[in-house]
């Protein structure tokens, strides 16, 4: 574990000419004000330093080792210079008591980011005197002084080895220090002692520490590769994970340098070439971030993206955006990394083996299965008898993972590493050979574990290889704020997610999805269908009738017959119908079940969408799915269900609110007269759209606002809505005009976004209204101060003579990312007594309440309102008539467009118009 030389550094005296400087600090008068002279020289320095990397990267964006490099080189320089300039200035003339300046980490690694911490260990031979602390302390206050932000540590030899002995962080540490100044015997006797007695003979326990250490971060930042806003550094396939191999292979081999990790090995020379180009992208990456936020930031956001994907050079293609191209690359060497890992710790698996130490590596469940088909078992794991199994027949590549999936067995990664090379004989014979797709098939449908072993298989780019349109979707992103994870991870997911509701593990989130999926004729086509639902996107064009043309070939291909083909051709051309009534359309109007059900045309149709549906929206990340969407989608599949049978259902529309109103009276223990007076008051789209919880919620408030005396007046509840993640809203107030716009500009008012909202009228002329709101970051209210001044912001509003003003519009920063170009599009046949109006635009405080202003100013009026945000964009449906309660026609059609498009629009002519 000697320590090797770092890597040259190009022109360093063009980073930093430490000579000049030198001269410069020694050149300093005497007197009071030295620090003062001093720190104005090395700032200048680190100015200069910083200018100067930054324009090697402008000028060749991939070269993000060397940036690093230079970074490095620049803080060592400073560090010697601050430290000579310190004890030159404490000793004099006097020799100063030796002492080793040792970086640690990325320091001593001799590889930081821009504005990476400095981390440092002052080593000092036995227990720090008075005066080295004394050095320390000045050398650390000049350093900070500079803004450099300095883990700092004082410590003898032997207290760094009782550190390292008890603290495997601090033993991770030490295993990469360099000595930057100072004594180099201290630092030679403290690096023997380390290898010697904290090193050696305990390889095990720091292999195991290093993978728990690592499990644990990547459960934080989200245990997947494929998150949209990613972690460069520490994020699951990112730098730390590179890094943690390396440190392994330092520790159990005593490598010096990364490459080493071939004559260890563990890697073989292309594979070690695969670890290089990921860790150059992704010290690229890193340092383009830190250079961009002009601060440590590891967090690849979606405000740092385009600008990243610009300065990398990346370029629209057809169907991809510059971003969306970078992004892709980003999780494909995120994936090398996976893989990469894997392979690395089946050859340190198998050399730690032969000493008796097996470390535990993730799995299914450890058995004995029941036929091997030609495939050995090597301690409980799948493998292959030779390197040359799957040329002898490659339809063995998918024989290996149907085998894990029905014997639940955990794959061995020397079995993984020849499915990855060789997953190159996978072609058109291979794709085109039933017994291939049987076993794909299989797989895909395995009840007890598809995710894990989909997800192996895609590891191992068997997945994109035999399904190459899966291929093209593989790592690749969508520039959204709605969607958390790729294309291939999301329809990895809902397949996982669809398996645990067949298994009966989600009853619970998913009763109705759960009670369907034993009524269903083919479980294979629900499968295929999940799998294919999203397979077109980036192309360009709608990704849902050309995923349909997609799946009219896959499916044959995969075993399915003529009428399960057709089936899922259809489901994945319709796999957002269900959710987009359901959010986006009133239920209540009979119209909208009419051509909703139009479309469906089968009860098993309908059946198949709802299970795709939940599982679709699931799969989007957390959070996404709520109480709310549960209700909307189970009131719209009952009313489409009834529809479709023409009457024979057993439990139709007007059972299902009874149903729905006897659940109150029964929760809030009223009696049948109490219920029934409550029941009449409010119309049935009231008891179709609002979950149990708010409709409970709801009767307690119209109970103590009519408990007051007098006149009945506004009466705002601000509580938390943990299912959706935010705060709710609920008014209940006289109806008068221009009500929607009141509630939604009083909101607006203090920042509060609204993010969705039901509005009602009851029978006897009252307002009862629910909406869900987020803070300007995203979050609910959680300040009971902050919630009643929404509640005292809402009724000033609903109480003033004059309508208030349109409040200003602002953008939160991630929504400030993207671009969504307004829209208005009038559906004048989706309902029989309105006229319904959709509107698409970018998400912003005040937005809702400037398109209700429009409609408000037009004359119109609002008989019922749906708002949903997917991210950053945000679609408000409004139902509307005229004064007369007529349908639109005409020139007011037009002038609501016209009205609608130009309080949709960002521009300051529109908002002032």
């Amino acid at each position: 574990m000697s320590q090797a030389p770092l890597e040259p550094v190009e022109k360093p005296r063009a980073i930093i000419d430490r000579r000049s400087v030198a001269d410069a600090l020694a050149a300093i008068p005497g007197g009071s004000d030295r620090n003062g002279f001093a720190l104005k020289i090395l700032r200048g320095a680190l100015e200069l330093g910083r200018a100067e990397v930054a324009r090697r990267l402008s000028t060749d964006p991939d070269r993000g080792r060397a940036a690093a490099r230079a970074t490095s080189y620049l803080h060592d320089q400073l560090v010697r210079m601050a430290y000579d300039f310190v004890t030159d200035a404490l000793t004099g003339k006097q020799v100063a008591e030796p002492m080793a300046v040792v970086g640690l980490g990325g320091t001593g690694r001799g590889e930081m980011a821009p504005f990476s911490d400095v981390d440092l260990m002052f080593l000092t031979k036995a227990k720090a005197s008075a005066k080295q602390e004394q050095t320390v302390q000045a050398v650390l206050q000049l350093l900070w002084d500079l803004k450099l932000k300095v883990g700092h540590s004082i410590r003898s030899i032997s207290e760094m080895m009782a550190m390292a002995k008890s603290d495997m962080t601090v033993r991770t540490a030490v295993l990469e220090a360099r000595l930057i100044w100072g004594e180099q015997a201290i630092f030679d006797e403290a690096m023997k002692r380390f290898r010697t007695k904290i090193v050696a003979g305990t390889a095990a326990e720091f292999v195991s520490a290093k993978l728990a250490e690592r499990d644990e971060r990547h459960r934080r930042m989200g245990d997947s590769r494929y998150v949209v806003e990613p972690n460069v550094k520490d994020g699951k396939g990112g730098l730390r994970d590179l890094h943690t191999l390396y440190w392994i292979g330092k520790y159990v081999h005593g490598v010096e340098r990364p490459a080493d990790l071939v004559r260890a090995g563990l890697f073989t020379a292309s594979e070690f070439k695969r670890f290089e180009r990921a860790e150059r992208f992704f010290w690229a990456v890193r340092c383009h971030l830190h250079i961009a936020a002009g601060r440590p930031e590891d967090r690849l956001s979606f405000d740092h993206q385009r600008h990243i994907a610009e300065v990398m050079r990346y370029s629209d293609r057809p169907g991809k955006s510059a971003v969306e191209r970078f992004m892709q690359f980003y999780f494909l060497n995120a994936k090398t990394v996976g893989d990469l890992t894997g392979i690395f710790l089946a050859q340190l698996d198998e050399q730690l083996a032969r000493k008796g130490f097996r470390f535990a590596l993730p799995t299914i469940r450890r058995r004995r299965p029941k036929h091997l088909s030609g495939f050995d078992l090597d301690r409980g794991r799948l493998s292959i008898p030779s390197d040359t199994f799957f040329q002898d027949d490659p339809v063995r590549l998918l024989e290996l993972f149907a085998l894990a999936a029905r014997e639940k067995l955990e794959i061995h990664p020397s079995a993984m590493r020849c499915a990855s090379s060789d997953s190159k004989l996978i072609d058109d014979k291979v794709r085109n050979d039933p017994r291939a797709n049987a076993l794909f098939l299989e797989v895909l449908t395995c009840v007890h574990s598809p995710e894990l072993v989909l997800r192996w298989m895609n590891e191992a780019g068997v997945f994109g290889r035999f399904v190459p349109d899966f291929g093209r979707v593989v790592a690749q992103m969508q520039f959204d704020m709605y969607h958390h994870y790729t294309v291939d991870e999301h329809s990895i997911r809902a397949i996982g997610l669809l398996a645990a509701i067949e298994r009966g593990e989600l009853k619970t989130d998913h009763p109705l999805a759960t009670a369907l999926f034993k009524q269903i004729g083919s479980r294979r086509t629900l499968y295929v269908a999940v799998l294919l639902h999203d397979i077109a996107k980036g192309r360009g064009g709608d990704h849902s009738e050309l995923g349909a043309e997609i799946a009219l070939k896959l499916a044959p291909r995969f075993g399915l017959d003529a009428a399960e083909t057709e089936t899922v051709s259809w489901l994945v051309k319709h796999h957002l119908l269900m959710s987009a009534t359901a959010f986006k359309r009133d239920l209540a109007d009979p119209q909208t079940v009419e051509d909703f059900a139009h479309q469906v045309q089968s009860p098993e149709r309908l059946r198949f969408l709802l299970i795709l549906t939940v599982v679709d929206i699931r799969a989007v990340g957390p959070s996404v799915w709520n109480e709310w969407k549960r209700t909307l989608l189970t009131t719209l599949f009952d009313a489409a269900e009834e529809r479709l049978r023409l009457g024979h259902k057993q439990r139709g529309r007007a059972e299902l609110i009874e149903e729905r109103q006897e659940q109150l009276a029964t929760a809030l223990g009223w009696s049948k007269e109490e219920g029934d007076a409550h029941a009449r008051r409010l119309p049935d789209s009231y008891w179709l759209a609002e979950a149990h919880p708010w409709q409970v919620a709801n009767a307690l408030q119209v109970a103590v606002a009519e408990a007051r005396d007098g006149e009945v007046r506004p009466h705002v509840v601000a509580e938390d809505d943990p299912e959706s993640g935010s705060t709710r809203i609920s008014v209940f107030t006289p109806d008068r005009e221009g009500l929607f716009y009141r509630i939604s500009a009083g909101l607006a008012a203090v920042g509060a976004s609204i993010i969705d909202a039901r509005i009602h009228t009851t029978l006897d002329g009252m307002a009862l209204d629910n909406l869900l709101v987020l803070d300007s970051q995203g979050r609910a209210y959680s300040d009971k101060r902050l919630k009643a001044r929404l509640v005292n912001s809402v009724e000033g509003a609903l109480l003033s003579d004059q309508p208030p003003p349109l409040p200003p519009s602002t953008l939160t920063a991630r929504a400030a990312s993207f671009r969504v170009a307004p829209s208005v599009a009038i559906a004048e046949h989706a309902s029989t007594r309105t006229t319904v109006v959709e509107v698409n635009a970018r998400d912003r405080t005040a937005l809702l309440a400037g398109l209700a202003r429009a409609i408000h100013d037009c004359g119109l009026v609002i008989h019922s309102a749906h708002i949903a945000t997917y991210g950053e964009r945000a679609v408000d449906v409004f139902y509307l008539t005229g004064p007369d309660g007529q349908k639109l026609e005409g020139e007011d059609i037009e002038r609501v467009r016209s009205a609608l498009l130009a309080a949709a629009s960002e521009t300051a002519e529109a908002r002032a118009a």
